[in-house]
C-alpha cells in the first residue's frame, strides 16, 4: 500500500511540474512577444528623410525596456525622441506606451519641444498613480533651414558631432518628468550642416564597466563613434 501512495504522489508532483513547466514557457513566450511589439512601436533601426539618414538600436537588459526611441513626421518636419522610463521588465514596458502615446498626441498639438514636454509632464502627474521617473530628449528637425529645435528633461545630453571634429552638449530643457507639477521647460536651437551627427544615447551605456569596475564614459563613447 505504501508504495502504491508514492507512486501516486510521485506522479501528482510530476503533473504539477509539467503543469508549471507549461506556464513558465508561456510567460517566456509571452514577454517574447510583449518585446517584439515594443521594438517595433520604437525606432526605426534605419530611415533616411531626404539627406537625413537616421539609425537606432536598443538592447534591453531584460525582455521589456524603459528606454525607447522614437521617430515621426509632424507637418513636414522630422520629430525625434529618445527617454528612460526608470524600471525594468513589465511595469516600464506598460509605462512605456502610456508615455510614447501622450508623447505623440501632446506634439501635434503643441509643435514645440518645450511645450510638449510641460504638457506630457502634466498628463503624467494628473493620473495621481505612482509615476515612474521619466528622462526625455525630444527634437524638432527642420527640413527646410536643418535647424534643430530641441529641450532635454534629464536625460544624458545628446551630443551633436561636427565634421570637423568640434563636439557640442545639447542640455537646455528642464527637469525629469513626473516629479514636478508645473515644471518649466526651455527650447535650445542648433543648425545642422554636411556631415554633421546627432547623437542621442542611455546612460547605460556610459555607466557600462570592464572587468576592472572602469566605467565606458562618454569620452570612449565619443571614440566609438
Amino acid at each position: 500500500m505504501g508504495s502504491t501512495e508514492e507512486l501516486s504522489h510521485q506522479a501528482a508532483l510530476e503533473e504539477d511540474l509539467a503543469r508549471l513547466r507549461n506556464e513558465h514557457d508561456d510567460l517566456r513566450r509571452t514577454f517574447f512577444e510583449a518585446a517584439q511589439v515594443q521594438r517595433r512601436l520604437c525606432g526605426p533601426r534605419h530611415r533616411r528623410f531626404g539627406a537625413l539618414e537616421v539609425a537606432s538600436e536598443i538592447f534591453p537588459v531584460r525582455h521589456l525596456s524603459g528606454d525607447f526611441v522614437s521617430l515621426f513626421e509632424c507637418a513636414g518636419d522630422v520629430v525625434f525622441a529618445i527617454g528612460d522610463i526608470s524600471g525594468k521588465g513589465l511595469p516600464a514596458g506598460m509605462w512605456f506606451t502610456h508615455v510614447l502615446s501622450l508623447l505623440r498626441q501632446k506634439f501635434e498639438e503643441c509643435g514645440d519641444p518645450a511645450a510638449t514636454l510641460s504638457a506630457v509632464n502634466r498628463d503624467l502627474l494628473c493620473t495621481h498613480l505612482e509615476v515612474p521617473l521619466t528622462t526625455l530628449f525630444l527634437a524638432r528637425l527642420c527640413m527646410k533651414t536643418a535647424e534643430v529645435t530641441y529641450s532635454n528633461a534629464g536625460h544624458p545630453p545628446a551630443l551633436l558631432l561636427r565634421a570637423k571634429g568640434q563636439v557640442e552638449s545639447l542640455k537646455e530643457g528642464g527637469p525629469l518628468l513626473g516629479v514636478m507639477t508645473g515644471a518649466g521647460f526651455s527650447n535650445g536651437k542648433v543648425a545642422l550642416r554636411s556631415g554633421d551627427t546627432l547623437l542621442g544615447y542611455f546612460d547605460g551605456i556610459v555607466e557600462c564597466c570592464n572587468l576592472e569596475g572602469f566605467d565606458f564614459g562618454v569620452v570612449r563613447l565619443l571614440a566609438a563613434v
